[in-house]
């Protein structure tokens, strides 16, 4: 009997002095154990903490997992998201035929970069072409208004005074007939000897008509004096850009042509040959373009209509 409890006891004590060592010295370390086992809880915190920011990022870098990552550390890494961050920065493509141009890789979105522009763009062009042919568009609405109106006040005349005729049907093309000029003057004189019954003139109105003035010729007889030059040119500075007002009619044109023939003592050609000679529009223009310089150099000279 007393053999077998101190073989129990003995069992007892190799028990005790082969439990686990760490259990067994942080029943004796007591405070000190703690201390230490708490110190390396928060080393392997931070240490953990760094691990997973660094897992945080990856991912964030590549959206794709852990698959997608850079296979090598440092510039590897910092080079692939550079290129990442490039890649988001391009500008998105636009909508419609433009969207799909640009639609797929880099080489696809510069082939659609080198097609030109879109259908919009083009549209908007187009648009802007239109602007100048609405303005001479109204410009010729303006300048018909203007000159129908200007025939009907001519056709009221009670004096018959001028009569007109287009040519060629053309409303902005006229023949302009003057029938009477001052009856004590050497030009109706020379009417009436050489059977004269009228004075034939040309006006043509431009496309801005009346904020310009017509061109103004003299067609038949053939004239000399009377401010009347070579071609049938019109020695008139209210018919020059620089003189015109678009308040002037025709009538009030050509009844200040009727005076200044007066005044510059105007007759009918009667010499051999040369009053047979017909006034040409080219030579006229160029007549016209001449004496405009001379005389925006030098000044005007235009009778009023009190001088006759």
């Amino acid at each position: 009997m007393a053999t077998l409890l101190r073989k129990i006891g003995l069992i007892r004590l190799h028990n005790r002095d082969t439990e686990d060592p760490k259990h067994h010295h942080n029943h004796r370390g007591g405070g000190g154990g703690q201390q230490s086992a708490s110190l390396r809880g928060k080393g392997g915190g931070k240490s953990g903490g760094h691990k997973l920011q660094q897992q945080q990022q990856q991912q964030q870098q590549h959206p794709g997992g852990a698959g997608d990552a850079s296979p090598g550390p440092g510039k590897g890494k910092s080079k692939r998201a550079a290129e990442l961050a490039a890649r988001d920065k391009q500008p998105q493509p636009a909508a419609g035929a433009a969207g799909a141009a640009g639609a797929g890789g880099p080489r696809e979105r510069a082939a659609g970069a080198r097609a030109g522009p879109g259908p919009a763009v083009a549209a908007a062009a187009a648009g802007c072409s239109l602007v100048p042919a609405a303005r001479q568009q109204h410009c010729t609405q303006v300048r018909s208004r203007r000159l129908m109106k200007e025939l009907q006040d001519i056709a009221r005349l009670s004096d018959r005074f001028i009569s007109v005729e287009l040519v060629n049907e053309s409303l902005f093309d006229w023949n302009v007939k003057l029938h009477q000029v001052d009856k004590d003057s050497v030009l109706w004189q020379d009417m009436k000897e050489t059977n004269t019954e009228f004075i034939l003139l040309n006006l043509t109105f431009p496309d801005n008509f009346p904020f310009s003035p017509p061109f103004m010729r003299v067609l038949s007889p053939r004239l000399e004096n009377g401010y009347v030059l070579d071609g049938g040119a019109i020695c008139m500075e209210l018919l020059t850009p620089r003189g015109w007002s678009s308040a002037y009619t025709v009538e009030a044109v050509m009844r200040q042509f009727a005076a200044s023939l007066v005044k510059g003592q105007g007759r009918i050609c009667r010499k051999a040959g040369k009053s047979k000679k017909s006034f040409s529009r080219k030579e006229a223009e160029a007549t016209f373009k001449s004496l405009v310089k001379t005389h925006e150099k030098y000044g005007w000279v235009t009778p009023p209509v009190s001088d006759g």
